[in-house]
């Protein structure tokens, strides 16, 4: 049991050590985190680099997207113990209420069950 337990933490640490850091040449991180459900514009301005820059997030950790991002402004849990982590870029309803149903454009990053992203996609709203 100690053998195992031993084992799955030497693969734990090997995996995080292993993801992907993005190259975020000019993108303003610290203006994209205090920008809270994209209230006030500084997301949207970051936009077009986000979707030209979009293969760059493959492979990053959920850990390390918050680092870049800050915590998502909604999180959904999917099959397989996959998950979504949604953030706004426009204004809209989430700025009165962040649980509020809104149809504003937002990005969504999808991480596999080790915690990676696997899909990056931009949609309206918070699908359901």
């Amino acid at each position: 049991m100690l053998r195992q337990l031993i084992f799955l933490l030497i693969c734990i640490t090997f995996l995080s050590s292993c993801t992907k850091e993005p190259d975020l040449t000019g993108f303003d991180s610290e203006a994209f985190k205090k920008d809270k459900g994209a209230c006030s514009g500084e997301r949207e301005k970051q936009l077009n680099w986000l979707k030209n820059h979009k293969a760059n997030w493959k492979g990053v950790s959920s850990n390390h997207l918050e680092d870049f991002l800050g915590k998502p402004d909604a999180q959904q849990l999917a099959d397989r113990n996959q998950e979504y982590y949604i953030y706004f870029l426009e204004k809209g309803p989430q700025c009165n209420k962040i649980s509020a149903p809104s149809n504003a454009q937002s990005i969504a990053f999808r991480f596999s069950a080790i915690g990676l992203a696997t899909e990056i996609t931009f949609q309206l709203g918070v699908p359901l």
